[in-house]
């Protein structure tokens, strides 16, 4: 196994914030689900670490949370109540302007659905493409260190990037800026 716990140790402080923002992004912006993949990531990490390649644990991390997380968020979706309801009825009655304030959450929810729409277009276009779009921009990790995450070279990540903004302007470009003028 591990020579020791500091190897371990290591590995646990170089890509904890990686793979608790992959957690918290995919699994919907929720932290206690994202705190819970990450501490099971780790988990099956110290114990399967001997049938991983070490110049694999980055991507292996990388797409385990990002499973798990795909996985939470799936289950948790097909629960029938939620706090939306909730938080939408105690919201508003100190508000300036019921109309401008539903305006703007119209728009914001049109915004969301477009972003979920690209996300799941390029997911099923090209998921490489895909996990590459979500750890450069959304996650703001550096394209060097995320391309040594997906396992690959820099250039060719800069190429992937390039051909994916490509697709995503070609085919939801009109839709954003129709969007855009609305608001």
């Amino acid at each position: 196994m591990f020579t020791g716990n500091r190897e371990f140790n290591e590995i646990y402080e170089k890509y904890k914030n990686l793979v608790l923002k992959a957690a918290y992004m995919y699994s919907g912006d929720n932290s206690d689900a994202a705190e819970d993949i990450t501490q099971d990531t780790f988990l099956k990490l110290y114990v399967n670490f001997e049938e991983l390649k070490r110049g694999n644990v980055p991507s292996w991390l990388f797409t385990t949370a990002k499973n798990a997380a795909l996985n939470f968020k799936k289950k948790s979706a097909r629960e029938i109540l939620t706090g939306e309801q909730e938080d939408f009825e105690l919201k508003g009655s100190s508000r300036e302007s019921a109309e401008t304030e539903y305006m703007e959450s119209e728009l914001e929810d049109e915004r969301s659905r477009l972003h979920e729409k690209i996300f799941s277009g390029l997911m099923e276009k090209n998921p490489r493409w895909h996990d590459a779009i979500v750890l450069v921009y959304y996650m703001n990790i550096p394209q060097e260190k995320a391309a040594e995450i997906l396992g690959m070279r820099t250039q060719a990540l800069y190429t992937m990037i390039h051909r994916a903004k490509k697709w995503i302007r070609k085919k939801y470009g009109a839709e954003y800026e129709e969007m855009n003028r609305k608001g």
